[in-house]
């Protein structure tokens, strides 16, 4: 089927939100003047403008029109507490009153406290520390490389490892379905040897081993795939993944900038009972703050050692391991973990009530809306929501070539449309919807299941 003509439809809807909202749309006018398209990351970037905050608590935000608005993209899903969570504003507030924080390039005790967290909660041998999840999967894979000796980077279409070059391909499904390079500017001799295999499919996976397993590096993998449509990696493929890689002396990193901390107050990896190679962390770790890590293995990350022979330049940046990111990435990993049986269970229950939510409420205005998020034999269902608008209701959603191919979904309306319309209940997200912390509550699920009836109404009469 053909993608459905929005064009109209989000035209009505930019002039109900500008009206809505016309502090921020002259925001808007003055930010592109000075920043590109207005800001400085996509996907805050929304069409026509986004909205201005001004302040944020649990799970609300204030912009500068005076709106309240009910946030599901929460800090790109990092935090699970919701924003600016007292555990962590005190701590931090305190030690920047006793004049400890922002002594940046300096080393101290927190990077080994959180280092030990982090190796106590998976499994890992050590840990360096960075700032952002797009360096952290980068790292990781220089240190493959160097380790194997071999160039070839797999991943799994639909996964998304940060604006880094290896990274880079494979993200959005296209023409020749996930093998687009995502920007200019990368030679070819890195796109070239980045391999893109489909998730959950583990006969593919066994094909092309099969026939690069040889040249290949690492595969590097989400367990909870991501941009690709929040679906939990089957038991079945992680196994396989983790047997190829052993066999043909590959790396396995299990990229869980996502899923770490969001499943259990530890990696997702060890829900399988896998432990891979390398597993790099980030957004729920640093409590709010710019944290990233690569744990794993002690004989890759000695790579990175000023006694290695041959060294990777994985030196982390001026602000990696800053001290006020590590104080608020302790004092989360303490949290989480000493509250794990009362904070998972009830976020799983409020992702199971939203999803649920959602579809009677579409479904109630006549429109069909699938949502994934829900978990497996491994994994019970998550607290990540994403809605998807099938042509038809016999597609299998559980794939992220299905939930991203226009032919199957309607994909625009889902990341670009629906986000304006949303906007016009006061509610924030982001690919369809987002995720849910601790500061969420059912209040919150049926003003969700009104926003999304309110929004069907809307929209319906422009379905076809």
């Amino acid at each position: 089927m053909h993608p459905r003509d929005h064009s109209q439809l989000f035209a009505e809807l930019s002039t109900a939100y500008a009206e809505h909202s016309p502090i921020s749309a002259r925001l808007n006018e003055q930010a592109q003047q000075y920043l590109i398209d207005g800001g400085s990351h996509g996907l805050r970037l929304l069409l026509p403008f986004p909205p201005r905050i001004a302040e944020s608590k649990g799970a609300w935000l204030k912009d500068v029109d005076g709106h309240h608005i009910l946030d599901f993209w929460q800090g790109h899903y990092a935090n699970i507490l919701g924003h600016n969570p007292k555990v962590i504003t005190e701590a931090l507030t305190k030690a920047l009153e006793d004049r400890f924080g922002l002594q940046t390039g300096h080393t101290d005790e927190l990077a080994i406290e959180v280092a030990e967290l982090l190796c106590q909660r998976t499994g890992a041998e050590q840990v360096r520390f960075t700032t952002s999840g797009a360096l952290a999967t980068m790292y990781a894979i220089l240190l493959s490389r160097a380790f194997t000796g071999r160039n070839v980077v797999m991943k799994a279409g639909g996964g998304w490892h940060g604006g880094q070059p290896w990274a880079l391909k494979g993200i959005h499904y296209g023409r020749v379905g996930f093998q687009e390079v995502e920007s200019a500017g990368l030679p070819p001799s890195v796109t070239e040897s980045v391999l893109v295999t489909l998730y959950n499919d583990p006969e593919k996976l066994r094909e092309q081993f099969r026939a690069h397993g040889d040249q290949i590096a690492c595969f590097i993998l989400e367990p909870f795939v991501g941009v690709g449509g929040f679906i939990p990696v089957t038991r079945e493929f992680l196994q396989t993944a983790r047997d190829l890689t052993h066999e043909y002396g590959a790396v396995l990193i299990l990229d869980e900038i996502i899923a770490g901390f969001r499943f259990r107050a530890g990696n997702m990896g060890a829900l399988y009972g896998i432990q891979p190679d390398l597993t790099t962390m980030g957004k729920i770790v640093g409590g709010g703050m710019p944290v990233s890590a690569v744990v794993g293995r002690k004989e890759l990350l000695q790579l990175a050692s000023r006694e290695a022979e041959q060294k990777v330049a994985f030196s982390g940046g001026t602000f990696s391991a800053h001290p006020a990111s590590l104080l608020a990435a302790k004092v989360m990993i303490r949290y989480l973990v000493a509250h794990e049986d009362e904070i998972y269970p009830r976020l799983t229950e409020l992702g199971c009530k939203a999803r649920q939510t959602i579809e009677a409420a579409y479904a109630s205005e006549g429109i069909l809306v699938r949502c994934t998020g829900f978990g497996n034999d491994v994994v019970p269902d998550s607290s990540m929501v994403m809605p998807h608008f099938p042509y038809d209701d016999h597609y299998d959603l559980n794939l992220p070539h299905s939930v991203q191919n226009p032919e199957i979904c309607d994909v625009r309306f889902r990341d670009v449309v629906l986000r304006v319309a949303m906007l016009l209940e006061d509610i924030y997200t982001v690919h369809g919807l987002g995720s849910l912390t601790t500061a969420h509550g059912e209040a919150d699920i049926e003003r969700l299941g009104e926003a999304c009836r309110q929004t069907a109404r809307r929209v319906k009469a422009y379905w076809t």
